[in-house]
């Protein structure tokens, strides 16, 4: 699925590349990202992106799970409240690589959300972090 449909941002600000898994049983959803020269915060003096957009590789994530459990119905904006503890073992997200980014909800009131997230590289942990959002009814009413 074309993921302009799935997350309320335009290219280039969409990051991940694909949904890997859906689980809405378990409350989960998994992504994929390669990263090349041509994603917007690709640093060519480093050779690949900042650790820091980890969290936006996880916030995108979250809003993929957000999109299948509102039944595919077109996307919300949400607002990332914070993360606590963001630990990301890279120096940097290296050029060419494959990066698979898994979010869990662990909490929810239906607005305020908690998600557990994690990066990993050819199965090993390189990043995790818990992000909090916030997707009020009305939140178009927050962006005018």
């Amino acid at each position: 699925m074309d993921m302009e449909k799935i997350l309320p941002h335009d290219k280039p600000m969409i990051f991940i590349d694909k949904v890997l898994e859906v689980n809405l049983e378990e409350s989960y959803t998994t992504c994929e990202v390669t990263i090349h020269d041509k994603k917007i915060f690709f640093d060519k003096e480093i050779n690949g992106m900042s650790p820091l957009v980890g969290i936006e590789f996880m916030a995108q994530t979250i809003g993929c799970y957000s999109f299948y459990k509102s039944g595919q119905k077109p996307p919300k904006i949400g607002f990332l409240l914070g993360t606590r503890m963001y630990k990301n073992s890279l120096e940097k997200f290296e050029n060419g690589e494959r990066y698979t980014i898994k979010a869990k909800e662990v909490y929810t009131d239906n607005e305020l959300v908690s998600f557990e997230c994690l990066i990993y590289n050819k199965n090993n942990e390189v990043a995790n972090a818990v992000i909090n959002v916030y997707q009020p009814e009305n939140a178009e009413e927050y962006v005018k």
